[in-house]
């Protein structure tokens, strides 16, 4: 019969509690470690606010905001795909320079939708 082993960060209640600490460690190094998801950051600060208001209806706010959202999640997943290799060694190497490429096309996957979506909801 199988045993069922603890989780690290416990479970219920607790285990929210320490994702969410997780989470916070998480944004503080990246907005320590990562000048493009300050800038990312930033933006978002201003475009979120300014997209629920641009917006007309549920569906154009959640568009809006939505879309401009996924940019620095795009960007914490990249930084954390970097970290990753970094940790493994700084030497080339193609899959290394590969997986840094492919997490870089995703955040500009990422801007790419933002900006077409703030066009066809605005202008289309």
């Amino acid at each position: 019969m199988e045993t069922v082993s603890e989780k690290p960060n416990g479970r219920g209640f607790m285990r929210i509690v320490r994702a969410t600490v997780c989470s916070w460690q998480g944004f503080k190094a990246a907005w320590r470690h990562e000048s493009a998801f300050r800038q990312e950051a930033l933006l978002a600060i201003v475009l979120i606010p300014l997209g629920l208001w641009l917006g007309q209806g549920g569906v154009q706010r959640a568009l809006l905001a939505g879309s401009v959202l996924l940019v620095p999640i795009a960007e914490l997943i990249n930084s954390a795909i970097e970290s990753v290799v970094d940790r493994i060694g700084m030497e080339r190497h193609e899959l290394s320079g590969r997986a840094k490429d492919m997490g870089s096309a995703v955040v500009f996957l990422a801007c790419s939708l933002t900006v077409m979506t703030w066009c066809c909801v605005l202008f289309g």
